[in-house]
């Protein structure tokens, strides 16, 4: 598949009442999924994954950063380099505080806002769903 052809279902699927997506052609598979529409909210459409910010998903615990797309994890920029950020570290809004990779691309993941990471939820290199936490902050 193309670039193009993987965009456009990409917003084929987004525009659509479906939550997952797997299509196969040969050695090449594409997962596509989106996170469940509450019952009395219209459903959430998801922007080109280049173009995406993560939003803060409120929980009881603490505010969280969450995944802007589905993809593989990463808390540093290489595997000999240190994580972009540690329990206890401080950032700036807009900071790189972690990667997505999804289809040979990554995504950076900024912090929502100044604030102090309080938990690491994934580990290096796992899987990430669209929405996810990745990581709890504490606003400053």
């Amino acid at each position: 598949m193309t670039n193009q052809e993987i965009y456009e279902l990409m917003a084929r699927f987004d525009s659509s009442a479906l939550q997952t997506l797997k299509l196969s052609r040969g050695d090449f598979t594409i997962e596509l999924g989106k996170a469940a529409p509450a019952a009395s909210a219209p459903a959430a459409t998801v922007a080109a994954a280049a173009a995406v910010v993560s939003a803060p998903v409120e929980t009881k615990e603490a505010p969280a950063v969450s995944a802007p797309l589905v993809g593989t994890f990463y808390a540093a920029p290489a595997p000999e380099q240190p994580p972009f950020v540690r329990p206890g570290d401080r950032v700036k809004k807009g900071q790189t505080v972690c990667l997505i990779e999804a289809m040979k691309t990554m995504i950076e993941v900024p912090a929502p806002c100044d604030c102090e990471i309080t938990e690491v939820l994934k580990a290096n290199g796992e899987l990430a769903s669209f929405g996810e936490a990745l990581m709890r902050y504490k606003p400053c």
